[in-house]
């Protein structure tokens, strides 16, 4: 099978990349590997990324940010040890996920509480690129010097 590009579908926003990963990974295969994920916009400059990581440590999570891409990845230490289950609703495989940030937006802290790994995001916008509003004045008449 050939391999399709799928990277111009992805979009610059946080979360927009999850329909494409989606897609490439029933291209390719892969499927149900990752745990799973919520995006919350909390208010217009504030987000939440809340990922299911039952089972894992602090220890074996190690969260990155290169060239607006936010990368959780999950290891872990104990891989070896031989278990032998009924049956097993509980991943505990290795995962990477990645998350395409918007411009501006920053990984401000991530916690683990009760399985879940909660990562908050702020956009930071700086002054000069915000929007700023021009007066015009009034009966007034611009005038140009020349030499």
């Amino acid at each position: 099978m050939s391999r399709f590009d799928l990277s111009p579908l992805y979009r610059s926003a946080i979360g927009f990349d999850r329909l494409v990963g989606d897609l490439e990974h029933l291209l390719h295969g892969k499927g149900g590997e990752q745990p799973p994920y919520n995006i919350e916009k909390l208010d217009d400059d504030r987000y939440l990324i809340t990922v299911a990581v039952a089972g894992f440590t602090e220890s074996e999570l190690a969260l990155s940010v290169e060239q607006n891409t936010l990368l959780v990845k999950g290891k872990r230490e104990n891989a070896g040890e031989e278990r032998r289950y009924l049956y097993q609703g509980i991943s505990e495989g290795d995962f990477e996920l990645k998350f395409r940030l918007a411009d501006h937006v920053q990984v401000k802290e991530a916690k683990l509480e009760h399985g879940l790994l909660r990562i908050s995001l702020l956009r930071e916008v700086p002054e000069a690129l915000k929007p700023r509003r021009i007066e015009i004045g009034q009966g007034r008449t611009l005038e140009h010097k020349s030499e």
